[in-house]
């Protein structure tokens, strides 16, 4: 008659019964560890050999470490201001030696410089550091397992998920103040500044009444957003004057922002040689020069700007001044090429030299209140073939527009992405996601 292991087990304690205490108590642990141990593939085997009142039992092997991984205790620590690989496994007392193996695994993953808000994962078995994740962000990561001795290593990545954005705005007082209205990342309003800047001087061409609308990317894992991504495309409307910039990549990986039309937004000068996003932000833009109480447009234009505010060159060029007098205070004279020169007055201080190279956007000095001031600002002058010229009307040499031979697929990018600017622009809203 067949019977289970439990009524075997039945049967034996009643038998042990029966038995003195020492031989019962050692036959209850034999009992004990046969049935623990017994294969449960083996039990119908177990069974039907009761028949014969024969039973041949099959051990397991001891399993391996690769189909049951031990249980291990997880430690997450992250990365402080002043922190390196060696503060943190002291601080949470891990071997220096599994420091080394790890170093030396590293191949790829410079951990010579983690950085402030990186995480990472400790994985500790009997004392022992098993594994050892290095967490960069949620889409990428290195992970570091024990091998005896050593540590053999996996680069982990993940392509997150892309979907638009679609923002909106009029101008009521600043441009910063009236996007931040419209609920647009800093960084966002920073590249569309820079993207714009070779047409629009954001202190004194944007007025009220003024429009923008934008298309940028935003990035998420498991519906988790981790940045922000490009600006896709965005246009202003100044009095009614459209400027309309499309993000196109090139078949050589370049990227450019150009117009509908193909006509590159870069230029050799910027109209304006400031800092503009942290005027716009948190100073009260005065219109006037400080002492004259207008703006000196026949021969520059003044920003008021706070002390300190960087001021980058408006174009390549060469440093032909860079002093002091007691009219303009510190200042920066720089020609580009034979036609322009551009000057830099009433600096705070000043970062270049005489006869320097210098590039478009490299900060060369800062606001300040220097010479004939009496209050801080930077007075701006443009000077085409050495007759000054205001800086903010004066066409400015253009870049190379778009070649003939990437002329359709532009076209092709630029129609998708006009598209569906329109489409946002009658759906009234300001989330939009593909």
């Amino acid at each position: 008659m067949t019977k289970n292991l439990t009524q075997v087990l039945a049967q034996s304690i009643s038998i042990i019964k029966e038995i003195p205490i020492p031989h019962a108590l050692l036959i209850a642990i034999c009992i004990l560890i046969i049935w623990v141990t017994l294969d449960v593939s083996e039990s119908i085997n177990f069974r039907n050999a009761l028949k014969d009142n024969s039973i041949h039992i099959q051990l397991m092997k001891n399993p391996s470490k690769e189909s049951f991984p031990d249980e291990l205790t997880w430690f997450s620590e992250q990365i402080k201001e002043g922190d390196n690989l060696s503060t943190v496994f002291d601080r949470i007392d891990i071997s220096s030696a599994d420091l080394i193996y790890i170093m030396s695994a590293a191949k790829d993953a410079n951990l010579n410089q983690v950085l402030p808000g990186e995480s990472l994962l400790f994985g500790i078995s009997s004392n022992s550091l098993q594994e050892f994740h290095y967490i960069i962000s949620k889409s990428e990561k290195y992970i570091f397992k024990r091998k005896n001795e050593s540590f053999l290593v996996s680069h982990k990545t993940r392509t997150p998920d892309k979907f638009f954005s679609y923002r909106e705005g009029q101008i009521k007082s600043s441009f910063y103040l009236s996007a931040k209205d419209s609920h647009i990342p800093d960084n966002i309003i920073m590249e569309l500044v820079e993207i714009f800047s070779w047409d629009i001087d954001f202190v004194y061409d944007i007025r009220s009444g003024d429009s923008f609308s934008i298309l940028f990317e935003e990035k998420y894992i498991d519906g988790e957003k981790l940045s922000n991504g490009n600006v896709v495309a965005a246009t202003f409307n100044l009095r009614g004057d459209e400027i309309i910039a499309i993000r196109y990549e090139k078949s050589d990986k370049s990227v450019g922002y150009y117009s509908p039309g193909g006509v590159n937004m870069k230029k050799a000068f910027v109209r304006a040689p400031l800092d503009l996003f942290r005027i716009s932000s948190g100073f009260n833009i005065s219109r006037k020069h400080p002492i004259h109480k207008k703006i000196k447009a026949h021969r520059g234009v003044d920003y008021a700007a706070p002390t300190g505010t960087a001021v980058y060159a408006s174009g390549d060029g060469k440093v032909m001044e860079a002093g002091f007098n007691k009219f303009n205070g510190n200042y920066v004279l720089i020609e580009h090429g034979s036609t322009y020169q551009t000057k830099y007055l009433h600096l705070n201080e000043i970062f270049v030299r005489r006869n320097q190279k210098v590039k478009q956007r490299q900060k060369i000095g800062t606001v300040g209140s220097t010479g004939y001031s009496t209050g801080p600002h930077l007075h701006y002058e443009f000077l085409v073939n050495g007759i000054h010229r205001n800086p903010r009307t004066v066409n400015l040499p253009k870049a190379d527009p778009i070649s003939e031979t990437e002329i359709p697929a532009f076209r092709s990018t630029a129609k998708t992405v006009m598209r569906k600017l329109d489409l946002n622009k009658k759906k009234s809203n300001n989330v939009f996601s593909k």
